[in-house]
């Protein structure tokens, strides 16, 4: 009764600690477009629907055990989706993002169905060719994309009765898309459909057995991911107003899964730092070398990666697991080295058991055998 009554509190405790967690970020989360500028406003606003993206890329790789190098085909067809009916139809931007979702959803059913029978380097190339071929693809649809000189439309616009700035109002938009989006990663993820994903990449015969259809989970992985995607593709097209197929070359595509590496593949909070990587330090790089901003590019990643392995997500872990086994060590060693000179002073010689006196040999019988540890008598004694 005990350990149950220990158990329960041990979960009050945890869900107390994220409840307070999470109103402390939304609290920070809300206050930073009043005390920043419109260009950092505008970073931070990037930074967020790229998490979207990431997040939906993570529950492919870093949950469903499969690499994709085409995550910004998806991304750019939520946002071509969303220019398209914002220019040629006039509907309101609310109104794309529902459609973006469903669109992209379907388009990653249709590309997980030939995917079944492709893994690991495979699965990469092909997703790569897709990422490759659509920019031309969108150029020749001009009729409808604008060709190579692309789309442009108009940005949120906040009400009057807000009272906000055009920077703020996108910002508080995109931050409840955002949350949102999380949010439903992180309960698909705790639902059934997470845990055969996380099975599917641990083990699939194993997950078979179990009875997992295996065709089934990796087209729903693409689904959702590409879904996730879109939704992203079309908060870039609400941020920026303008989309071209140049945008949305295949660097986009590595630099995200670059992304979801360096802020931790399998992790809820990895696609947030991520994010951030990838809206600063292309930033960075264009300041410390204008001349080869990607070398600066690629050194920052290979200095991350070596020292962050499993991600800046599994950074914090790292030191602390580092800092206690350090601890033992510290705290023994002085120890050790003071117990001779506390302990000496009390020493004392200790005195081994006195020695046995041999019997009388006034009985004959005990008189004719020999004690203990004496050597045998000669003839002569």
């Amino acid at each position: 009764m005990s350990t149950i009554t220990a158990a329960l509190g041990t979960d009050r405790a945890r869900r107390l600690r994220a409840a307070l967690t999470a109103l402390l970020a939304a609290a920070a989360a809300g206050c930073v477009p009043f005390y920043f500028a419109p260009f950092q406003v505008f970073q931070l606003t990037m930074v967020l629907l790229y998490a979207v993206a990431l997040a939906g890329l993570n529950l492919l790789v870093g949950f469903g055990g499969q690499i994709s190098l085409g995550h910004g085909a998806f991304f750019a067809a939520g946002a071509y989706a969303a220019a398209v009916m914002l220019d040629r139809y006039d509907t309101g931007h609310l109104a794309t993002l529902p459609v973006a979702a469903a669109g992209c959803f379907l388009l990653g059913l249709a590309f997980g169905v030939p995917a079944l029978r492709l893994r690991g380097l495979y699965l990469a190339l092909v997703t790569l060719a897709f990422a490759v071929f659509l920019p031309p693809l969108l150029k020749r649809l001009e009729p409808v994309t604008g060709g190579a000189m692309g789309l442009t439309v108009d940005k949120l616009q906040p009400p009057a009765w807000s009272g906000l700035a055009e920077d703020q109002w996108t910002y508080f938009v995109v931050l409840g898309v955002t949350a949102t989006a999380l949010l439903l990663a992180r309960n698909l993820l705790r639902s059934r459909v997470g845990r055969a994903l996380r099975a599917l990449r641990d083990n699939e015969s194993a997950a078979e057995v179990m009875g997992v259809r295996l065709s089934l989970h990796k087209t729903l992985a693409f689904a959702w991911s590409a879904m996730f995607a879109g939704i992203a593709g079309c908060l870039y097209t609400w941020v920026i107003g303008f989309v071209s197929p140049d945008s949305f070359g295949s660097v986009l595509s590595i630099t995200l899964l670059a992304g979801l590496v360096i802020g931790g593949l399998a992790s809820l909070y990895g696609p947030l730092l991520g994010a951030a990587f990838v809206m600063y330090v292309p930033s960075v790089s264009q300041d410390l070398s204008e001349a080869a901003p990607g070398v600066v590019f690629g050194l920052l990643i290979i200095a991350v990666m070596f020292v962050a392995p499993t991600g800046l997500a599994g950074l914090p872990g790292r030191v602390l697991g580092a800092v206690a086994s350090r601890l033992p060590r510290t705290a023994a060693a002085p120890a050790t080295a003071a117990a001779p000179a506390t302990a000496a002073p009390d020493r004392t010689p200790e005195l081994g058991p006195a020695p046995s006196t041999p019997p009388t040999p006034a009985d004959p019988a005990v008189a004719d055998s020999e004690p203990v540890g004496v050597p045998p008598r000669t003839e002569r004694e």
